[in-house]
């Protein structure tokens, strides 16, 4: 049965004609966002691939490399077969401090740096290859001194005409020998051994002897030594 519309018209065509345009539109709909997904999902896969090539070639570079740090002695060591790389020492803020090109052969090659002309604290290890680069964090330090390294720390002082008084502090361990020798010839004319932990002070008094024409020569366990004149 099919129905007149009041223009005289077919009533089913047009409601058939306008039904097949509206599921056109619709279908059409769905394609357009059926084809946004995919294209937002490979350019995601896309994204995600390149991060992980970027990713893995840094952790590639960072397995070819160490770098070790000696108070302000920086060791950075690049195995064979790396090929053309540059080693940059930076500041903890970028900046570059010094830069080396090196070519690692055959052999494992080591790249020693020295920063004991600057400041103890954070800086930086870049290494960059023409694919790839890596950055290490180091913390250098300040090297403390061996007490050995510092010099004997002992005093005399004249007491009268025939009197010296020595005075050694600061002992590593007991243990010190004393020898007094004439001031005009060297020869030794009194010697000594005090064997007290940490230090000691004791007077030399000599007869007919002026205690201006005599000096000291200390030396510890150590093997550090001290003349001492009057």
């Amino acid at each position: 049965m099919r129905f007149l519309c009041s223009s005289g018209g077919d009533c089913f065509l047009s409601w058939y004609a306008l039904s097949n345009r509206v599921g056109r539109t619709e279908n059409q709909k769905i394609l357009n966002q059926h084809i946004m997904k995919t294209l937002l999902t490979v350019a995601l896969a896309s994204a995600l691939s390149f991060s992980s090539l970027v990713a893995n070639a840094s952790e590639d570079l960072r397995a070819l490399s160490s770098v070790n740090s000696n108070y302000k002695k920086i060791n950075i060591t690049l195995t064979e077969g790396l090929g053309n790389a540059k080693v940059s020492i930076l500041s903890a803020d970028g900046k570059s401090l010094s830069s080396r090109n090196v070519n690692v052969k055959n052999e494992n090659l080591m790249v020693p740096y020295d920063l004991n002309n600057l400041p103890a604290g954070e800086y930086q290890v870049k290494i960059e290859t023409d694919q790839e680069e890596v950055i290490y964090t180091v913390e250098t330090e300040e090297k403390p001194i061996d007490p050995a390294d510092l010099p004997l720390m002992a005093y005399g002082k004249l007491v009268d005409d025939n009197t010296v008084s020595l005075a050694v502090v600061g002992l590593l361990s007991p243990g010190v020998d004393v020898e007094v020798l004439s001031a005009e010839s060297g020869d030794v004319i009194y010697t000594d051994h005090v064997n007290q932990a940490e230090g000691f002070k004791k007077n030399y008094s000599f007869k007919n002897v002026s205690s201006e024409d005599i000096y000291l020569k200390v030396t510890d366990a150590q093997g550090r030594t001290k003349t001492l004149f009057f």
